[in-house]
């Protein structure tokens, strides 16, 4: 089949209406279904079950250290807990924060702390004219959120099938000190899927920015989310690679067991260097007395080590890669040739980025919001949600059922041809 740009107006017509009458049947059925956003399904949340019995009334609640986890105390973690983040992070233990459920609560209070104390001893930012910050395109909404609610500048930066254009990273942070971060989701990131490369890992490393208080913010989110027992991206240590270039302060790693035990009652974690540690120590003492040990003790007792948590991971990888595939297979099936869409297959993640013909995205999502299919808004994946090209979609497949995922490929997929020919339409 010709591609839909080398088609005539009356092919692309006809081909339009019996799209159109496809349309309408499904429409017709209305449907509720809900790839708006990257939601562990219920499946996924029954693994983690068990680990409501690892404790209860007449267990010992006592850490390694033996302290009494029902009390106050260890601001930053028991040592298992520790362990068990530093062992998914691929870090030693001692430069690990444990805190609360979520991630993005550590790197808003990061954000917030740099703001009103600074980085180190660095001026706050609040008392500087300007501050930048760096960020990969297409990136993940809410790291974009972050940085807007604190008035600071955001830079897009081209996603490359490597990583960010490390030419252009270089060089702005080199050239501009007001630039004092760089949102990075380095492995299976969202929403391509996309691992950096040996060569973009070790460039970040070597980073000479003109602010000393510029920070890496590596948002490991998916570091063991891979969809493939024997096709999983490999991606060499931040802090390590960090050390070795003579950088050991430039890095904050997050990670969290947001997608692998409970979203909201996960623990999450910082890697950092012993100074940075420190420094952020200091506002952890005015701010808790310490995180939800219970919790931290639950999971460490439920998943044992980090071999636990890797089985565990496969479980949710059988859920997850029928969904995926479902998906990717009618995108390949219904648009593979006809030049209006382009996708990346991942190995790993919570999603699938497709890429429309310039000046589509918007009006796709609309037009499959019409047939019962809420998908997130076009734009969401670029800062202040616009997206210069109005071209990138993020597909979220984790949450509906196989049966639910089946229907909304195949409305999404009658979305964009519908769209891309009208679009095409308007230059014959």
């Amino acid at each position: 089949m010709p591609t839909y740009s080398e088609m005539s107006r009356e092919e692309l017509q006809q081909e339009k209406s019996e799209l159109e009458a496809r349309f309408e049947e499904v429409k017709a059925k209305g449907l509720k279904l809900d790839m708006s956003r990257g939601k562990p399904s219920a499946a996924q949340l029954d693994l983690s079950m068990e680990m409501m019995d690892v404790l209860n009334s007449s267990s010992n609640l006592k850490c390694e250290e033996g302290i009494d986890c029902r009390n106050y105390g260890v601001l930053d973690g028991i040592r298992e807990a520790k362990q068990l983040l530093a062992d998914m992070m691929e870090v030693s233990a001692e430069n690990v924060i444990i805190y609360g459920n979520s991630s993005l609560n550590v790197m808003f209070d990061t954000v917030a702390r740099s703001m009103t104390h600074g980085v180190m001893g660095s001026t706050p930012w609040a008392k500087l004219d300007k501050v930048k910050f760096l960020c990969p395109v297409p990136g993940y909404d809410r790291h974009f959120a972050i940085t807007e609610y604190f008035g600071i500048e955001m830079i897009n930066v081209p996603m490359t099938p490597a990583g960010p254009d490390m030419d252009m990273v270089e060089r702005l942070v080199r050239e501009d000190e007001s630039i004092k971060g760089i949102w990075c989701v380095p492995k299976y990131s969202n929403p391509q899927g996309i691992t950096y490369s040996d060569e973009t890992v070790r460039r970040f490393a070597q980073l000479q920015p003109a602010a000393k208080d510029f920070r890496i913010y590596w948002d490991n989110a998916y570091g063991i989310h891979h969809l493939y027992e024997d096709k999983q991206d490999y991606l060499p240590e931040i802090l390590l690679e960090c050390k070795k270039a003579g950088n050991p302060d430039m890095v904050y790693k997050f990670c969290s067991t947001s997608k692998v035990s409970f979203p909201g009652s996960g623990i999450a974690a910082i890697a950092a260097s012993k100074d940075n540690l420190i420094n952020i120590r200091k506002q952890m003492t005015i701010q808790t007395i310490g995180h939800d040990k219970l919790n931290q003790l639950r999971h460490v007792r439920f998943y044992k080590d980090i071999h636990g948590m890797v089985e565990h991971m496969k479980k949710h990888a059988d859920i997850l890669r029928p969904k995926f595939e479902t998906v990717l297979d009618v995108l390949e099936r219904e648009l593979g040739g006809l030049g209006i869409g382009s996708w990346i297959r991942p190995r790993g993640g919570y999603f699938i980025s497709f890429d429309a013909l310039p000046g589509c995205a918007k009006a796709i999502v609309a037009k499959a919001k019409e047939a019962g299919v809420v998908m997130t808004n076009a734009g969401a994946t670029f800062p202040y949600g616009k997206d210069p090209d109005d071209s990138n979609i993020r597909i979220a497949p984790s949450f509906p059922t196989p049966e639910e995922l089946a229907m909304a490929a195949e409305i999404f997929v009658l979305s964009v041809k519908l769209v891309s020919i009208d679009k095409i339409l308007e230059t014959k």
